[in-house]
């Protein structure tokens, strides 16, 4: 971890995941994957955990820290949940990003969700074959996942909430005869817009998904 993950406080690292989460609860497509922050998330629920047992029984306390450490549980497992589901539904993409992506590029995913869309791609292929394409002329036996599994529309529009001012972003035109046009975000401000347009402001954390 970089020295700024290291410095973040527990509240500041809750905070962290709950964005992951929202942003990849209403983006499209698969994001970047936050290994580091859901390895420290699960660090420090076990933390709470321990600490927990330290609390009498019955004592208020006690169930103040049992709610808090549900909901950080379920925000993680909802997070996890969101990803996977991408990754079932966009795995020939997913995976194909993710060979296409330069050197120094973050990974998209983690090191076990890589694993589960290989998996899940070569299970795919196998029951295809084994179910549908035998029973195919020899000459359509095989078939183009990319083609066959549809991609992220990334011209959904998504609420965002601006986290740091922008300025010159370009809007397509919505329509034919409408020109593209920029506009400055301000920051506070929220807006409903194609995720096109601001997927790589939501990848820096310049706006969050709402």
């Amino acid at each position: 971890p970089n020295d700024h993950e290291d410095v973040m406080t527990p509240a500041e690292l809750i905070a962290k995941l709950e964005e992951a989460w929202l942003n990849e609860k209403f983006s499209p497509e698969l994001l970047e994957n936050k290994s580091e922050v859901v390895e420290c998330v699960m660090e420090q629920l076990s933390h709470m955990e321990a600490n927990l047992q330290r609390v009498k029984k019955g004592d208020a306390k006690a169930s103040i820290h049992r709610m808090e450490i549900d909901r950080i549980r379920f925000v993680l497992s909802s997070y996890l949940r969101a990803r996977l589901q991408k990754i079932e539904k966009f795995f020939p993409h997913v995976l194909e990003r993710e060979k296409s992506r330069g050197e120094g590029d973050p990974s998209l995913l983690s090191p076990e969700e890589f694993a589960f869309a290989k998996e899940y791609y070569a299970n795919t292929e196998t029951y295809l074959k084994a179910i549908a394409l035998k029973r195919m002329p020899p000459n359509l036996q095989t078939v183009d996942m990319l083609k066959a599994v549809p991609e992220p529309c990334l011209d959904s529009f998504v609420f965002l909430r601006v986290k740091e001012k922008q300025e010159n972003i370009l809007v397509e035109p919505e329509t034919d005869d409408q020109r593209e046009y920029v506009v400055d975000l301000e920051e506070g401000s929220q807006h409903l817009m194609r995720y096109r347009t601001i997927a790589p402001l939501v990848s820096i954390g310049a706006v969050q998904l709402i």
